[in-house]
């Protein structure tokens, strides 16, 4: 008998915006977009999606940011 283990890691968009790069509207036009991932659930409190998914979406459609010199410490 297996266990079950659940659907993963879970993001929430104050999540998503540290791993997008961006800030809460920026967010908001990129969640609407028909490529970004629905979310896995909506809560009371907000929309949470599967981590897996949104890496995902970064990998197919997201270009890579440019680190300036300045910002590698």
């Amino acid at each position: 008998m297996g266990k079950d283990r659940g659907p993963g890691p879970l993001v929430a968009a104050g999540e998503i915006l540290a791993m997008l790069g961006v800030g809460r509207s920026r967010f908001r036009q990129i969640a609407a977009h028909p490529n970004f991932p629905q979310p896995y659930q909506v809560l009371s409190v907000g929309k949470i999606w599967l981590r897996a998914d949104v890496e995902e979406y970064i990998r197919q459609y997201r270009q890579p940011r440019q680190v300036d010199d300045d910002e590698q410490g």
